[in-house]
């Protein structure tokens, strides 16, 4: 047993377009060819699924982590969004050493954690859930 990836982008109707692990690489290196013209300038819903397989056939899933990805006017990844994604992140990991005072509430990694929620995440319909767990085990959604 191993470790597999699914990537779904959600478009705005909650149709689900499956984007291989390999392709996303290359969209977010910017390879030529690798662009995704039909996302050009938006904020795309995703999915990023992490799956327990055999072989490649999906025994269970680990992990979903529903995120927002931006794409240029050329249709790749936007390179400086996942920059920011990535310093918010790291802003709202809680302080490592710091002692606390007991009368100042140091509230930046709150702050922080929160508005990385609001810009970079999303949260699914209980529809979307069903659909992206139908698409990983090819069932036919309930």
């Amino acid at each position: 047993m191993g470790t597999g990836f699914r990537i779904f982008l959600v478009d705005d109707d909650d149709s689900l377009h499956r984007l291989p692990m390999a392709r996303y690489q290359r969209v977010r290196r910017r390879e030529p060819g690798e662009s995704l013209p039909q996302y050009a300038g938006k904020r795309v819903r995703c999915a990023m699924v992490v799956l327990e397989v055999a072989g490649r056939n999906p025994i269970s899933i680990n992990h979903i982590d529903y995120c927002m990805l931006t794409f240029d006017d050329q249709g790749y990844i936007d390179t400086a969004e996942l920059e920011k994604e990535a310093h918010l992140a790291v802003e709202a990991l809680p302080p490592i050493g710091e002692e606390e005072s007991g009368r100042v509430i140091d509230a930046r990694t709150h702050f922080a954690k929160r508005r990385y929620e609001h810009e970079f995440k999303w949260t699914p319909t209980p529809e979307i859930q069903e659909a992206i767990v139908s698409e990983i085990f090819n069932k036919e959604p309930a």
